[in-house]
């Protein structure tokens, strides 16, 4: 099975590699593809445009030849696959990370807090986990961590994943009942987390999302 990974940072290919490592996805074939500047266009924005989601649908159905599903992994783009014009178009699913990151949080209900690091991903992100919780009794919380995001454009990872872990176990303390990582970028942190169970990350769950599928569109082919 080849599942293409379309990402704006480099730095989220090793992590899913591990992730995929770590489930035994032995056979899985991850292919990557980085697009750091969708995401820097949506920042210059103040979020994503028409423009910038029409790009982001162009590259993600180009990716579909040759996959058995294509991952979305960044949640600012996310909504550019919410209008089901790449769903009509492409030949294989085209899937959010984050969305099955949002149904995995909200099925046991409970109160649910969401940590993001981008300003731009705030929207979307309150959107997705709000929807996802209208067939469950979860309530939904999205928190923007302050300064985390400075901190990984200026290459202090150890300084990023300590700030969010920090607001990890605030988030525990003020009555959390599951924590959320809104970006995979943030998955580190929650090995420094002191309180609380283990929060979400969007890397396994997103990797089982996209397996499930692509082994269901194969059965109907």
């Amino acid at each position: 099975m080849r599942i293409v990974c379309l990402h704006t940072a480099d730095s989220n290919i090793a992590i899913f590699d591990a992730a995929a490592r770590a489930a035994g996805y032995e056979s899985l074939e991850l292919v990557h593809v980085v697009r750091a500047d969708l995401l820097a266009a949506a920042e210059r924005a103040g979020g994503l445009t028409g423009e910038i989601a029409a790009q982001t649908r162009e590259v993600l159905l180009t990716l579909t030849n040759n996959a058995d599903a294509v991952l979305l992994n960044c949640s600012t783009l996310g909504p550019s696959v919410d209008d089901g014009l790449v769903a009509q178009a492409a030949p294989v699913p085209v899937l959010r990370a984050d969305a099955a990151l949002a149904q995995c949080a909200v099925e046991s209900g409970g109160k649910v807090v969401v940590l993001c690091t981008v300003s731009t991903t705030l929207d979307p992100t309150t959107y997705l986990f709000a929807q996802a919780a209208t067939l469950t009794t979860a309530s939904v919380e999205v928190q923007l961590i302050s300064g985390a995001w400075e901190c990984f454009k200026a290459g202090d990872t150890a300084g990023y994943l300590s700030t969010i872990a920090a607001a990890t176990d605030t988030a525990y303390e003020n009555g959390a009942d599951v924590v959320a990582f809104a970006q995979t970028s943030m998955a580190g942190a929650a090995l420094l987390v002191t309180h609380g169970k283990k929060p979400l990350t969007t890397p396994a769950i997103a990797l089982a999302a996209a397996v499930h599928a692509a082994t269901l569109a194969a059965r109907i082919k």
